[in-house]
């Protein structure tokens, strides 16, 4: 629209001038009424030319405001499944799972600032015959403060907090817990610059990080897990003090993030996160990696399939293997951990 006025405007500026021209050299004993039409024409040059920047001016103002003020949506699905058997010559065991996921965001970006605010939260049972095992648990919530540097540059402040709901096990032994709500739980604060060179990418560089490791349970404190300081025994094994429950570690730290809708119905929803974290202090060469993404697809409106993949290494972390699945730890130590989930079912997004 406001290029159909504007070519209006030149065709309008090219009669008016060509008018102007003609009437002043055109020779006219009445002086007045040429400096009269003069004015007029020009006038509504002007006029034209003022009214075409007004309305230039409010779609560009229009556009800019849609950039500023909050920003929210999200993902939630649902997923179930069940499996029955009776007198099936085949053989099968009768199962039950179900998996939520939610995944939202809430940000506020104005002229020279931002903060950005995301929160994931998933938890998934099985039941399979007699037996109960948790398929998924996390709780993931990240809060930045961003104050602008250059065009797509921002000083920047994170804080971002990770624990779980519910005891886990290394199953199939279902009687020894080797995690739990807060054990472990991670609080990690971080200064350094954020690179957003659009609404779907950033880029958050550290080098001032503080991470905590926290474990609430005096049980997996006491045996050193998720890299405390384990318990102290004497020569007879007697317990001098128990293990920490914190452990605090300096150093650098990256946060890269990427989220999108991808075809003209948006069917296709794409969240990757990728954490980076160096301890100064000791091995800085062996880097944290935290890797998580969330892919969805929209089958209709309320129909989708999830995928969730997290990658996770922590030389911190001692991970008990067990080689031949018959419930006894054949050994322990840092390992490259895995896990999937895929689900169908329910789901709204906003």
């Amino acid at each position: 629209m406001v290029a159909a006025q504007t070519e209006m405007s030149a065709a309008q500026k090219n009669i008016n001038k060509k008018l102007i021209i003609k009437y002043i050299r055109k020779p006219n004993n009445n002086t007045t009424m040429r400096i009269t039409l003069l004015l007029v024409l020009s006038l509504t040059v002007h006029l034209s030319t003022a009214q075409i920047t007004e309305a230039e001016s409010k779609l560009r103002a229009a556009g800019t405001d849609t950039l500023l003020g909050w920003k929210k949506g999200g993902l939630f699905s649902l997923n179930f499944s069940q499996a029955a058997f009776s007198n099936w010559a085949a053989g099968g065991q009768n199962s039950l799972s179900l998996n939520t996921l939610a995944s939202v965001f809430v940000n506020y970006k104005a002229k020279n600032y931002t903060w950005d605010n995301m929160l994931d939260v998933g938890y998934g049972l099985l039941q399979q015959g007699s037996a109960t095992f948790k398929t998924d648990d996390k709780i993931d919530f990240s809060s930045k403060y961003g104050r602008i540097a250059t065009k797509d540059w921002y000083y920047a402040a994170l804080l971002n907090f990770k624990t779980q709901m519910s005891p886990g096990y290394n199953y199939p032994d279902d009687s020894t817990k080797i995690s739990d709500l807060m054990s472990p739980g991670y609080l990690l604060a971080a200064i350094g610059m954020d690179y957003k060179p659009n609404t779907h990418f950033t880029a958050f560089i550290a080098p001032i990080t503080v991470k905590n490791t926290i474990v609430t349970s005096t049980a997996l404190a006491d045996i050193g897990a998720f890299g405390v300081d384990p318990a102290e025994f004497d020569s007879n094994g007697v317990l001098i003090s128990h293990g920490k429950m914190l452990r605090t570690e300096y150093g650098g730290y990256m946060r890269i993030v990427y989220k999108n809708t991808f075809f003209e119905d948006k069917s296709v929803t794409l969240l990757t996160k990728l954490d980076l974290f160096s301890n100064y202090l000791h091995n800085p060469e062996n880097i944290d990696v935290s890797w998580e993404t969330i892919l969805g697809f929209r089958v209709n409106k309320y129909i989708v399939a999830t995928v969730t993949v997290n990658v996770l290494y922590d030389d911190d972390i001692d991970v008990f293997v067990d080689k031949n699945r018959d419930g006894v730890i054949d050994f322990t130590g840092p390992r490259t951990q895995l896990k999937e989930v895929l689900g169908i079912g329910f789901a709204y997004k906003f």
